[in-house]
């Protein structure tokens, strides 16, 4: 019947979300990245996307990142929708965000 589509034989057009906002401190930090496969079908579409966010390895870095207000980011959104060499990385879930696309 085919080959199912993962995310490396799959290379269509995806969008990446990056979620910002203020802490405690009103600084603005990271509250979630995630991305989704463009539809390509006519007709409204609507996806939810399961957000994630990069965390600290160590304690020491979680009390340092809390205190200077600097939290782990991805500074390449291609990590975000690639995925490659993000098995590596401790990320924590963090919600969800909907969103709707018209393909004409």
């Amino acid at each position: 019947p085919g080959t199912p589509l993962t995310p490396t034989s799959f290379a269509g057009p995806q969008i990446v979300v990056s979620v910002y906002g203020p802490d405690f401190f009103g600084n603005d930090v990271v509250r979630g990245y995630g991305a989704v496969h463009i539809p390509f079908t006519p007709g409204r579409h609507t996806r939810t996307i399961a957000m994630f966010v990069p965390e600290s390895t160590s304690t020491l870095q979680k009390f340092t990142s809390w205190f200077t207000g600097r939290r782990p980011e991805f500074t390449d959104p291609r990590v975000v929708a690639q995925g490659e060499g993000r098995e590596v990385t401790r990320v924590r879930s963090q919600g969800f965000v909907t969103i709707s696309f018209n393909v004409v």
